[in-house]
Formats: structure tokens, C-alpha cells, sequence
């Protein structure tokens, strides 16, 4: 991921009031304004052991528990709703979700291979209609002799971001397969006009080009996905039996309007036990290039998992757009404020 030639903007951590999230989290925790009984209301999800739950308030730090998400039909195992966007024309939530199925193709149960999906609400996220799984790691990838406490590869943590033009969703995700070469942070691409029929629609960047999926030999709605390019390549790759790693996962990113860029925080293991290194940040003013993105620069050292970052401007301020000084979150905990400045 080359540096920008432009100046990176300047950051600024500032110690905050602390406060979390109701309930449990595991994952990013993505939110959307809408309307309830004529009120403005901010809407979030946490998702705790692979079972997501709603929560709704006036803002962002009063928010409150509004029970489980209901999601139909259901994959099975866990999932974590990771991402929503609203349809500005008619106002549906689509919700992009990280789905664990167990590796029982190495005969380990309690270790994972992770997949995406998507699903469409019209209730404000109170039930969803489950639209499929729309990206897995190429056939074949697993790694079923791997040390990782987690996962035997697979694809996850996805950030979904749609662009200004609404041409386009941009899924930003892990990728933990099997060649050093594919690991990190890789980048997909949906049509919006496909959002209601995903299923091998998705395309995946590698090398400059995009890749489609192929349909799977004698099956009707299978797909085998490509690997991708990572945008930064991973100097000591996961799954090869070296507890030590080096490598960058679960992107967030939101469009921040003060400094007129996307902004993409981002996880750096040291080990396979996902032990962070670093919380670290990097710009960019498109999405559909990942050689656009600054070379990540650190903000953090150590740190908890999921680095996100969440507006307070009523109405506005969401995980996806924000201003100058929004919540720093570390898993859906916040002590700090976070300040852009700059261009």
C-alpha cells in the first residue's frame, strides 16, 4: 500500500469519559439514524458469541438494549452483524455479517472457517431476511494443521462501505486462507443495483483487475470465489506453525467529513492468538482502489481488538460518517475522543 503524496492528516487521542456499549461485544458494532414514533433514534448492533442484538437510543452514549436480532432462514453457528447501510430511496438496511462455520473439514469443531453474508431488514433491524453467503475463501485454502486459537482460514470482519455515487458497496475484509501471498486485508465489490440478489455477484480486486466467482460444477446457486491482493502484504503470514505473525486484519471505515476522506482503522497481530501489536490508521479519497490507501501509521500500541470510530453528531455521526472529534472504540468500549485535523 504505496503512501499518499499528499500530507497525511495529523491524529490526536484524547482521554474521554468512559463508556461501553450495553451487553456483550465481539465484534464492530455498526449504527444507523432512523425515525421511531417521530423521534430521531440512533440504532446499533452488538454482536456477542456469534448472536447479534439491537440496541437503540436518543445518541450514541444512551443507548439501549432492544432484544436479539431475528434472522431468517439462519446459516447455522454464529454470525456478527458487522456493517448495515440504508437504502436512501426507500429506506431498507442491508447488514453484511461474518458467519463462522466450524472447520469439520480438518475434524475440529471448536476452530473455525469463516465466511460473508448479507441479509435486508424493513423494520428497522428488528428481523432480517437472510440474503445468503456472498464471499468464502477458495476451496482448498484451510489450514487444518494450523496453531491459530481461532481459525483454520476463511474470510471475515468485513467493513461495508457504499460509495458517494450509491454505484457501488466496497467489502473490505480478512482474509486467513491458506497463501501467505492472499493474507490481510483484501477488497470486494457489489453492485447496488445486485444488493437484493448478491449471491455470485460479488467480485473480487486482485492485481488490478476484478475477479467474478464461478459457479461450482453441478450446483445451482455454489460459488467458487478468488483470492484476492491484500492491500498490504503479510510479512509473517498466519496458519504456518510460528506462533509469531505480522499481519493486518479486521478493517473499519467510515467517510469523514472534516478532512474529506475515508478513514480505515485497522488491527496488527503479533502472533496467531490475534494478539494486537498495534492499533494503526490510513486515508484515502476513493474506495475502489486499494492502492489509493496511506501506508498505515500507528496510533496505538497493544490494544484491544476492533478499532472503530463513532460520530456524536445527532442524525449524522455513525460508525460510517463522522467529523472532527468522534469516540475511539477498542470492542465496543470507549475511553478516549479521537481528533483529525489537517488535509
Amino acid at each position: 500500500m504505496p503512501a499518499q503524496t499528499t500530507s497525511a492528516p495529523s491524529i490526536r487521542l484524547i482521554e474521554a469519559p468512559e463508556y461501553k456499549v450495553p451487553g456483550r461485544v465481539d465484534s464492530s458494532v455498526p449504527m444507523v439514524w432512523t425515525h421511531v414514533d417521530g423521534r430521531l433514534t440512533l440504532v446499533a448492533f452488538a454482536s456477542w458469541g456469534g448472536v447479534p442484538a439491537r440496541m437503540a437510543g436518543p445518541d450514541l452514549e444512551h443507548l439501549q438494549p432492544a432484544g436479539e436480532v431475528v434472522l431468517t432462514p439462519h446459516p447455522g453457528d454464529g454470525i456478527w452483524f458487522e456493517s448495515v447501510i440504508q437504502d436512501e430511496v426507500d429506506g431498507t438496511w442491508y447488514g453484511y455479517y461474518h458467519h463462522e462455520q466450524p472447520a469439520t473439514v480438518c475434524g475440529r469443531a471448536d476452530r473455525s472457517i469463516p465466511r460473508i453474508g448479507a441479509a435486508k431488514s424493513v423494520d428497522r433491524g428488528a428481523t432480517w431476511t437472510n440474503l445468503g453467503i456472498i464471499l468464502e475463501a477458495p476451496s482448498g485454502s484451510e489450514v487444518c494443521g494450523s496453531s491459530n486459537r481461532y481459525v483454520f482460514g476463511g474470510v471475515g470482519d468485513v467493513s461495508a462501505t457504499v460509495d458517494h455515487d450509491w454505484k457501488d458497496v466496497y467489502l473490505y475484509y480478512s482474509n486467513y486462507g491458506r497463501d501467505p501471498r492472499a493474507q490481510g486485508v483484501t477488497l470486494a465489490r457489489l453492485a447496488w443495483a445486485d444488493r437484493d440478489n448478491p449471491r455470485g455477484r460479488v467480485t473480487i480486486w486482485r492485481d488490478g483487475a476484478w475477479l467474478s466467482p464461478v459457479r461450482k460444477p453441478g450446483l445451482v446457486d455454489e460459488w467458487e470465489y478468488p483470492s484476492g491482493t491484500p492491500l498490504v502484504p503479510t510479512s509473517h503470514p498466519w496458519n504456518d506453525g510460528i506462533q509469531a505473525a505480522d499481519a493486518f486484519w479486521g478493517p473499519s471505515i467510515h467517510w469523514n467529513t472534516s478532512l474529506q476522506r475515508y478513514v480505515m482503522l485497522l488491527n496488527r497481530a503479533e502472533d496467531e492468538q490475534f494478539n494486537n501489536e498495534g492499533i494503526y490508521v490510513s486515508f484515502a479519497t476513493r474506495l475502489d482502489d486499494p492502492r489509493a490507501w496511506s501506508a498505515p501509521r500507528k496510533i496505538l500500541s497493544g490494544g484491544n481488538w476492533y478499532p472503530q470510530i463513532a460520530g456524536r453528531e445527532p442524525g449524522t455521526g455513525t460508525d460510517k460518517q463522522m467529523g472532527r472529534i468522534a469516540r475511539f472504540f477498542l470492542t465496543g468500549r470507549s475511553m478516549r475522543y479521537i481528533e483529525f485535523s489537517g488535509q
